[in-house]
């Protein structure tokens, strides 16, 4: 972190701009979020919640991909300049850390309750809310992947006793 907060403070001429989510199973959505919020900047930094913080925030079934894997793929995408991961419940430390120009969250939030919007406006940044640009949650499709596998291997035993 205090290497990227370093290439971050010699580049302070450009808006960096910041989000933060699980990203747990990248989706339409998360892209087409990501893209909006680094329209608005020059420089992207996306913190991701460790494995831990997700088990706090989401339960002890989550995250379905570890950090690793979710940072890597979010690495991957063009409009992401850098990722970065924080291991609290809350964004709020990694915040000050990074100081961004603005810090970005999606259409299911108001301002009032965004956490970290305090400490962005304190060092003179803008928190911004975009709108939500896909209905689908992670959670949306982890239950349609689960009733599909469930469903199909109900019919599979279905056709095994027919068989027998």
């Amino acid at each position: 972190l205090e290497k990227l907060v370093t290439e971050l403070d010699a580049q302070r001429e450009k808006v960096i701009g910041t989000t933060k989510g699980v990203v747990d199973l990248l989706h339409v959505g998360h892209v087409r979020y990501l893209e909006a919020a680094k329209a608005l900047g020059d420089i992207l930094v996306v913190a991701v919640n460790s494995d831990a913080s997700v088990k706090e925030n989401k339960g002890s079934t989550r995250p379905f991909n570890p950090v690793e894997n979710r940072m890597a793929v979010l690495a991957a995408l063009k409009c992401v300049d850098y990722v970065t991961v924080f291991t609290e419940k809350t964004p709020v430390e990694i915040l000050k850390k990074l100081r961004p120009h603005i810090h970005v969250k999606g259409g299911d939030y108001t301002i009032e309750e965004i956490i970290g919007r305090e400490e962005v406006e304190a060092t003179g940044g803008k928190v911004m809310i975009l709108d939500k640009v896909d209905t689908r949650s992670t959670t949306d499709i982890a239950h349609t992947i689960y009733t599909t596998l469930r469903d199909t291997y109900k019919d599979q035993e279905g056709t095994q006793e027919k068989m027998l």
